[in-house]
């Protein structure tokens, strides 16, 4: 028998496994087998993103559901790399293309299980896929402005995953030391842009005040950083772009589909405020949540920038 686990397989295998897992959720969450005892005390309330709590199969049934969006945006970025001829490293199937695909596919599923069951382990689930996907763009970057190789750079993506994956499980969401990975990698990715583009020995160094923009754009001022430097210790991460990169790019991107899914990405992030209890917009019964919108545009936000790697040509 010949084997299957090769490359031209990806979207076959991973469709296979997708299905399979929705079948087995959906059934383990209709015999109500992985729900925690402690959340049957929340049902017919609100949850913390709005949604009211359900006895159902799921506990966020709109929430939950909205997450096919990032499996069928992954699936359809497997299968397009399926059925062409490569023209870069993001395109056709690769090492690289396979795991984005992969990852952005998995954003559904961690947040399925975070949202189906209002469980701890649910939502570790979630983070961990948050993180996944959020590590590989900057990680990539670093990859194009570094000596490393292909498996140089999966072994620091899989070695950082099994470490947050631990940490995350035995000391809570920012790991026991006050690090939001997934937060601090939107800063380290926006850095790598910023250096894939404009990348000089003077940049390297500059580099990292980028960050601060972004979290000026999340509505972290400055001063409040400096002011609070044992809670913001995490900002000497922006310059670790700037220490990878240490050599200048081969290539050019357009910046258009990185723009629109930069747009995207905070077009849901503004609708994800609004998709919790104390918002005037919050409106539990409803089909229409705000954070399943969150889970839509997000995902359509993976596919944009999908197509912002894609665009790399040689100098």
């Amino acid at each position: 028998m010949n084997n299957i686990f090769v490359k031209e397989n990806a979207f076959i295998i991973t469709l296979t496994v997708s299905v399979l897992f929705l079948l087995i959720f959906y059934i383990l969450s209709a015999l109500q087998l992985i729900q925690s005892t402690e959340s049957l005390a929340f049902i017919g309330e609100a949850s913390r993103w709005c949604e009211r709590v359900s006895d159902g199969a799921f506990r966020e049934p709109v929430n939950t559901l909205s997450n096919l969006g990032f499996m069928f945006a992954g699936l359809f970025i497997l299968y397009k790399l399926s059925n062409e001829v490569s023209f870069n490293e993001f395109s056709g199937l690769n090492k690289i293309t396979i795991l984005y695909g992969v990852a952005v596919v998995y954003l559904g599923p961690g947040s399925m299980m975070m949202h189906g069951t209002n469980t701890e382990w649910g939502g570790w689930a979630d983070n961990l896929s948050m993180v996944m996907y959020i590590i590989l763009p900057w990680l990539y970057n670093c990859y194009k402005m570094s000596n490393w190789s292909v498996n140089t750079l999966m072994k620091i993506y899989f070695a950082t995953i099994i470490v947050y994956a631990f940490m995350r499980a035995m000391f809570g969401y920012e790991m026991g030391i006050g690090l939001d990975l997934f937060g601090v990698s939107i800063g380290l990715w926006v850095i790598s842009e910023f250096l894939y583009r404009f990348w000089s020995p003077t940049m390297r160094i500059l580099s990292g005040f980028v960050g601060f923009l972004v979290l000026m754009l999340f509505g972290t001022m400055p001063a409040e950083v400096f002011n609070d430097f044992n809670e913001y210790w995490w900002i000497i991460f922006f310059w670790l772009p700037g220490l990878l990169a240490n050599k200048k790019p081969l290539g050019i991107r357009t910046y258009r589909w990185y723009f629109a899914g930069m747009i995207a990405y905070m077009s849901a992030f503004a609708i994800w405020l609004t998709g919790v209890p104390d918002s005037p917009s919050c409106d539990p019964d409803s089909m229409f949540q705000a954070h399943g919108y969150w889970h839509l545009l997000t995902a359509i936000a993976t596919i944009f920038f999908f197509y912002h790697y894609r665009s790399e040509k040689l100098i």
